[in-house]
């Protein structure tokens, strides 16, 4: 089983999003991963250069986390994952990891990404999109992943309607919806609706 996570832009929530689903189903023996992907010595996880791109000449880096912390792979352990990875790729380049991720699949009971561009790579099992009415960012390659998701995560900011302007409401209001509000960012919705999917689960 194959969970992603992704979201429109940085910081709308999503590690809290995984670590959520880890902790309401933590007996489904997750492995967790945390993509990040920088490019031009700019990380898209950080602002400016935060060293965690790949050495020189290697297309992608990838560390396991051991112990629970306050990085976002330690908080996926920390919620009940079995396992958790940092893949870090350079902007572009993450098909050149695409070999590992599938290592890590067939290794694994349950795996959960937190990565929008993954879904080029893999076929998810479920999809879930951040959306965050406040940020006003959206990025172009989130745009392309609208209609692909199986359902979407709207974080509640107190406001009723996206900043942004280009992105037809459309694409979301035709699926199903959680709204949740920081800083809780699973509902016993949403948990069900992953449940729901999983392998053996009732349908």
């Amino acid at each position: 089983m194959l969970v992603v996570v992704g979201g429109h832009s940085r910081k709308v929530g999503k590690t809290s999003v995984v670590a959520g689903l880890i902790r309401k189903l933590r007996a489904h023996h997750w492995t967790a991963v945390k993509i990040t992907q920088s490019g031009h010595h700019t990380c898209a996880r950080e602002p400016g250069a935060c060293g965690c791109e790949p050495a020189p000449g290697e297309p992608f880096a990838l560390s396991e986390e051991y112990e629970p912390g306050p990085t976002d792979s330690g908080r996926f352990l920390a919620a009940g994952a079995e396992r958790a990875f940092w893949l870090r790729t350079s902007s572009g380049e993450l098909a050149r990891a695409a070999g590992v991720l599938q290592k890590l699949l067939k290794q694994s009971e349950n795996v959960i990404v937190e990565s929008s561009s993954v879904v080029d790579l893999v076929a998810p099992d479920t999809f879930l999109m951040v959306l965050d009415f406040a940020c006003e960012d959206f990025k172009p390659s989130s745009t392309r992943l609208l209609d692909r998701a199986d359902a979407f995560v709207l974080i509640d900011r107190g406001i009723n309607g996206p900043l942004w302007a280009e992105v037809a409401r459309g694409t979301w209001d035709t699926k199903p919806q959680f709204l949740v509000k920081p800083p809780r960012y699973v509902t016993a919705p949403m948990t069900e609706f992953v449940r729901s999917r999983l392998p053996g689960a009732a349908r």
